[in-house]
């Protein structure tokens, strides 16, 4: 009996679909043999400076070429640019910057396509279950459509309003997407045979975890479940919402919800025409992010100007208005106590806890070699050890920003890859970074942490936050009361006898990765920004320190996110 994942996994019968199938597993053959004879075989033939001299132009190519594949086929393939363009775990600069420009927008389907396929999931002819259905899309992406109608009036009577969006999927994409998955599914098979690949990233994992998270977004119920959650988080705050959904004109392939259209977030001229202050929009955007991550656990992943309105109000003064609740984020109990743990190795320079804290947050692979790398942070941690809060609010910001240098260069060659939520996080951050800032380019988005802070130590929030907050406290007051140590290791690492050894990990050293940079400043960033937010109501000189420390890595982290 074939299982799920193989029948995925096995060419498809049709001929559109076995022509598309060719096409992908055409592409990834040629890109894999340009790497096997460049990486592999000419380096063997004492040809690696010839192979390396031309590497950054080839990648660029391969990139635009993939970038020109997608935008073809459409459907999974873009939504495949988009996920690489974030990799910055595991794919270098020159392929994610090349990536980064790869747009969901496509040609629409027909409208006759567009009405069978609401007709077959709705189970009534559109003239019944709508009083009016636009032809022209307000949208068209990869996945579906987005066309504006009117509900009918006993329908609109019963709910309150009758202008509506319409979400259809494209008729057939379900095939096209299940194409796409078998297609690479097979080339992530490929790669973990390659020892080069597998000791720097589990492909199998990413291509799962990419298929996880594509099938939910051709799935509109989950998207309407989503939404639904989220507008019940801020239930009770005018100043936040989301669209109703219209659950009487919903079904898996379509989705029907309250036009909330309204004033473009970034357009300032329009918020300042409505009588609206930019930079309230940008402090309540702030705020509204914070609360999404630090308290409710539940954000929203994709939050781009084009997905965000503000409604003037006459009592509330404005509210600020999602959409587009297909691409989520998390913060899960595991993740949480993972970031618990890596915090409180950081606070008392324990290396072996911040390996450990790492695996646990399955940012480190099998594969990495966690005793020099624990030897490395020892040091690194040696370098500060016996500080109390004095010293360390004294210290020069150049001082902090070397530690994150120095802090990325000891593993910058290891095999690091960043679960979804972090990138998902990190994403999220720099979009609404980009959105303040076009706001008001003074905006400081991390005074919008401070009542988050003081609400876990008051009893708000999870209970896990709240234990965070109170032992994070509890661990750096004792560290501030203890005497300068100098133990054995620090001693050797000033005699320079802590050393890495290993002649492959030496030559893994001189191969600096540049994406590998930036997902340790993600975590790094990550660590500093929730340290400073529970220390803020109980030491406020370091609980700022700590949060403006945070910023450098984060710019290094987010660069090639940056709104253009």
């Amino acid at each position: 009996m074939t299982s799920a994942r193989g029948a995925l996994e096995a060419p498809p019968a049709d001929r559109a679909s076995r022509a598309r199938y060719r096409r992908i597993m055409r592409f990834a053959a040629r890109a894999l043999a340009q790497a096997w004879w460049f990486e592999l075989v000419l380096p063997r033939f004492g040809l690696a400076r010839f192979a390396a001299r031309g590497r950054i132009r080839r990648l660029q190519k391969l990139a635009r070429r993939f970038h020109a594949l997608a935008a073809d086929l459409g459907g999974l393939m873009i939504k495949v640019g988009q996920f690489l363009s974030s990799r910055l775990d595991v794919l270098p600069p020159e392929i994610t910057r090349e990536l980064e420009g790869l747009q969901d927008e496509v040609a629409a389907e027909s409208f006759a396509s567009i009405v069978a396929q609401a007709e077959r999931e709705l189970g009534i002819p559109l003239d019944r279950a709508y009083a009016t259905f636009e032809i022209e899309p307000i949208a068209a992406a990869s996945l579906g459509q987005a066309h504006r109608a009117r509900l009918t009036p006993t329908l609109a009577a019963d709910l309150g309003f009758e202008n509506v969006v319409v979400k259809v999927l494209r008729p057939g994409i379900e095939q096209i997407v299940e194409v796409d998955l078998a297609a690479l599914r097979r080339v992530a098979r490929w790669l973990s045979r390659v020892k080069l690949v597998n000791r720097r990233a589990d492909a199998p994992a990413l291509i799962e975890e990419f298929a996880t998270t594509s099938l939910e977004e051709i799935d509109y119920v989950h998207e309407a479940g989503n939404a639904e959650r989220f507008a019940e988080i801020f239930v009770d705050d005018p100043r936040v919402g989301a669209p109703v959904i219209v659950w009487e004109r919903s079904a898996r392939r379509v989705l029907t919800l309250a036009d909330v259209t309204a004033i473009k977030i970034t357009d300032v001229g329009a918020l300042q025409a409505a009588g609206l202050d930019p930079d309230a929009v940008a402090a309540e955007l702030a705020r509204a992010t914070f609360e999404q991550i630090f308290v409710a656990g539940f954000f929203h992943a994709d939050p781009h100007p084009g997905n965000i309105f503000v409604t003037p109000s006459a009592e509330h003064g404005f509210t600020i208005t999602y959409i587009d609740f297909g691409m989520m984020g998390e913060i899960t109990d595991e993740l949480r106590d993972g970031l618990q743990q890596f915090i409180f190795a950081v606070a008392s320079r324990d290396a072996r806890g911040w390996v450990v804290a790492t695996q646990r947050l399955g940012v480190l692979l099998p594969s990495a070699d966690t005793v020099e790398l624990e030897r490395a942070v020892t040091a690194l941690f040696d370098r500060f050890g016996g500080m109390g809060v004095a010293e360390l609010t004294a210290l020069d910001p150049r001082e902090l920003q070397q530690f994150a240098l120095q802090f990325s260069e000891l593993v910058r060659t290891l095999p690091f890859q960043l679960p979804e939520s972090f990138l998902l996080l990190i994403r999220t951050v720099s979009l609404i970074s980009g959105v303040t800032s076009a706001l008001n380019r003074d905006f400081n988005m991390w005074d919008a942490v401070d009542p988050f802070a003081r609400t876990l130590l008051r009893g708000g929030g999870t209970s896990t936050a709240r234990s965070v907050g109170r032992e994070a406290v509890g661990i750096l007051s004792a560290l501030a009361r203890l005497p300068q140590r100098v133990d054995a290791l620090a001693t050797r690492l000033d005699r320079g006898e802590l050393a890495v050894r290993s002649p492959e990990v030496e030559q893994r050293l001189r191969v600096i990765d540049g994406s590998v940079r930036r997902a340790t400043s993600a975590i790094l960033f990550t660590a500093l920004l929730l340290a400073g937010v529970i220390l803020r109501p109980s030491d406020e000189v370091l609980s700022w320190v700590l949060i403006g420390a945070s910023v450098l890595p984060l710019l290094h982290a987010i660069a090639p996110w940056r709104l253009r």
